[in-house]
């Protein structure tokens, strides 16, 4: 049986792989691994399409992807990280990664 997948072992290989700058991994599955979420910032993404950069991620990731049920990523330039970080005034955050909405998952009552 394969080693589980999680999100420290996603990001080493993408940070190996594709020479990433900067990875931030999610597992919106509550641990299960199954479900990940991803921001990845790497110059050779640079001159390529949206498709073609999530065609390089699949690539990387083709053994990790067969293991997991989802998989989404945000893929950007350093560029493009660096000028979404100052036009959110330094910081470059964007909607929580982990599926929820203050803190809580739409569409279910607490």
């Amino acid at each position: 049986m394969a080693d589980q997948i999680t999100e420290a072992s996603l990001k080493a290989v993408l940070t190996e792989r594709l020479q990433a700058t900067h990875v931030e991994v999610t597992d919106m599955s509550g641990g299960c691994g199954q479900a990940f979420t991803s921001t990845i910032v790497s110059p050779v993404f640079e001159k390529q399409t949206s498709l073609k950069r999530h065609r390089l991620v699949n690539a990387a990731l083709k053994d990790e992807i067969a293991q997991i049920h989802a998989w989404s990523a945000k893929c950007q330039t350093p560029a493009e990280w660096e000028r979404d970080r100052a036009a959110a005034g330094g910081v470059n955050e964007g909607p929580p990664m982990d599926g929820t909405v203050g803190g809580k998952v739409e569409g279910v009552s607490q």
